[in-house]
């Protein structure tokens, strides 16, 4: 009788997974492309011939319209290319519009405009890579994760996992300390109510210990209603970031007409008083209001029509995001000369200037509207990832667990809720700001190199080769090249470095880019195609690294300490656990969405 019980067969299979793995030969899909070898017992006893064995793997190419898990339920498919558009605008535009563009313009003055024309060229750069990768890849959750797990190896992926994870931890629970100052603020717009909210309520928060620990009680509640209707079901959770999206893009585009009206040109001269440096650096700071994007492609699962809609969703949902920032910057330098604009609230600062104060609670409505979507939409794409995650075994398995009939990964959702409730209940998350965006910049580059290495074909021997190195590996060298070069180029820009090093860095990079173009043969892929590649993606990835050599140093440590930390984590589980081959897992069907919602 137990026997017959298929969950029997499946602890049974589990037990002896990784001997198993030891006692047979071993397809290794690694750092070597296509190449298999073949590992005996005798190799792999040791713990670093284990671990170099289970770090090199890659994750199978699974076809469209199937999935794997072991757990036998699936999300639904119920995200059409308007919920993905909305879900791509939702995760982007928060209160950085209303706040960003103010602490930029102090320092470009109007050419803030430009700064966020350069920030998004960049990202158009990023989306085009992710929207080849979500059409190539639209059966599965997983995003730059998947991508990475698949192009390059499972150690990779799981280093990229842990960058993206801390800044979506620390990002959620800081906006979730925004909102709840907002939505105090927004209460004190009622003249009983102004003033009676104490500190550890919604502003701020309540130190003690020296300030170790600041209690803040509204936000982990709003946390707990947000995780609440994610947890509830998809179809849920999209139409509250579809009302509150809706909402704000109406406010901004209120905001924008209201205050053409009120422009006066000669605000606009000098256009760039600082010099293009001060746009340069500006757009370094702008960059990160574009990010959101990559949370269309972590839906994947859940859309409708994944390979027609997750491409056009990914960059429709950025250019729309890129249109109406230049618009309100225009108008907001435009409207108040920029050197008296405020830096906390510089709309609300400049509508007030023009005795316009109605404008002004517009925007305190449309603020609170656009970081709830941006917590919401920033929740919903965590869960996703440890989904993935739980599935390949990387993680324990109850993180895989999808409800059966809500259909969403509750355990997941509950975990990430948690652990924002915590962060932003118990600390003053806004001085970690600083260590923010490594994980967005660090998954960018990676995902635009797998762009180029799973474009690649299989060389024979008698095609183009090297001596000494497979084709294989003297591509990923070519982009390791790129990638220094960038950080070199970004570290003798930001100190004021001869020119002469910045150009020998792009040079080398311009020659590394080359070799890749020359030396490599590519193929286009099934559905939509990035455009020039290698080119676009060697160049994604050298802006980039660059930016990314802008950050604060204690960003670069918090990189390289957390990297230490996730290899330690993976060397005691995830090698041990990971399954990418599916060997141990079934086979399952997605649930659609009702016939009567296509």
């Amino acid at each position: 009788m137990r026997e017959s019980d298929p969950f029997f067969h499946r602890r049974k299979i589990k037990r002896f997974s990784f001997l198993h793995r030891t006692q047979k030969n071993l397809i290794v899909t690694g750092m070597g492309g296509s190449t298999s070898a073949a590992f005996s017992p005798s190799s792999s006893g040791s713990f670093f011939s284990s671990f170099c064995t289970s770090a090199l793997r890659r994750k199978s190419h699974l076809r469209s319209g199937e999935v794997r898990t072991n757990h036998g339920e699936g999300l639904v498919r119920g995200l059409g290319l308007f919920e993905l558009l909305l879900l791509g605008i939702g995760a982007s535009i928060g209160a950085g519009i209303f706040v960003v563009t103010g602490t930029v313009a102090r320092d470009a003055g109007p050419g803030v405009t430009i700064s966020f024309i350069l920030a998004g060229a960049a990202c158009v750069l990023n989306a085009l890579c992710y929207a080849e990768l979500a059409s190539r890849f639209p059966a599965v959750v997983g995003g730059a994760y998947l991508y990475s797990y698949t192009a390059f190896n499972e150690l990779t992926a799981f280093l990229v996992f842990a960058q993206l994870m801390l800044d979506y931890h620390i990002g959620a629970a800081s906006i979730a300390r925004s909102l709840a100052s907002y939505w105090v603020s927004l209460l004190e717009l009622f003249p009983f109510l102004k003033g009676i909210f104490p500190s550890w309520i919604g502003h701020g928060g309540l130190e003690v210990f020296g300030g170790i620990l600041s209690i803040n009680i509204l936000a982990p509640i709003l946390l707990l209603i947000l995780t609440v209707i994610l947890c509830y079901g998809v179809k849920e959770s999209s139409a509250v970031n579809s009302y509150m999206t809706l909402l704000k893009v109406i406010i901004v585009i209120i905001v924008i007409l209201a205050g053409a009206f009120e422009v006066d040109v000669s605000n606009w001269s000098p256009f760039t008083p600082s010099g293009f440096k001060a746009v340069v650096t500006g757009a370094t700071v702008v960059f990160f209001a574009y990010v959101g994007f990559d949370a269309v492609a972590n839906s994947a699962e859940e859309s409708k029509r994944p390979q027609r809609d997750l491409p056009i969703g990914i960059i429709g949902s950025l250019l729309v995001c890129a249109l109406l920032y230049v618009c309100v910057c225009l108008v907001l330098t435009g409207m108040v000369p920029y050197k008296f604009l405020d830096e906390d609230a510089p709309l609300a600062q400049a509508f007030n200037a023009k005795g316009m104060q109605y404008v002004s609670v517009l925007i305190s409505i449309g603020a609170v509207a656009g970081l709830t979507t941006t917590l919401l939409v920033g929740l919903y794409v965590q869960s996703r990832l440890y989904l993935g995650l739980g599935r390949d075994g990387l993680l324990p398995p109850v993180f895989a667990k999808v409800h059966p009939t809500r259909h969403t990964p509750i355990h997941s959702q509950i975990w990430v809720g948690c652990v924002a409730a915590i962060l932003g209940g118990l600390f003053n998350v806004h001085s970690l700001s600083h260590i923010l965006s490594v994980g967005s910049l660090t998954g960018y580059s990676v995902v635009s190199a797998c762009v180029i290495t799973l474009r690649w074909k299989d060389l024979a021997s008698d095609q183009v080769s090297s001596r000494y190195i497979s084709p294989w590996h003297e591509g990923v060298t070519c982009l390791l090249v790129v990638g220094c070069c960038g950080f070199a180029a970004g570290l003798f820009y930001r100190f004021n470095v001869s020119i002469v090093l910045l150009l020998i860095a792009v040079l080398i990079a311009i020659l590394a880019g080359a070799a890749l173009h020359v030396r490599q043969i590519y193929e286009n892929p099934p559905g939509f195609a990035c455009p020039g590649v290698p080119v676009l993606p060697i160049v994604s990835i050298f802006v980039n690294i660059f930016l990314f050599a802008q950050l604060h140093e204690e960003a670069w440590i918090r990189f390289v300490v957390l990297s230490i930390i996730s290899i330690v984590i993976y060397a005691v589980y995830g090698q041990y656990n990971a399954d990418p081959t599916g060997s141990e897992q079934t086979t399952i069907i997605y649930h659609r969405a009702p016939a009567s919602d296509e």
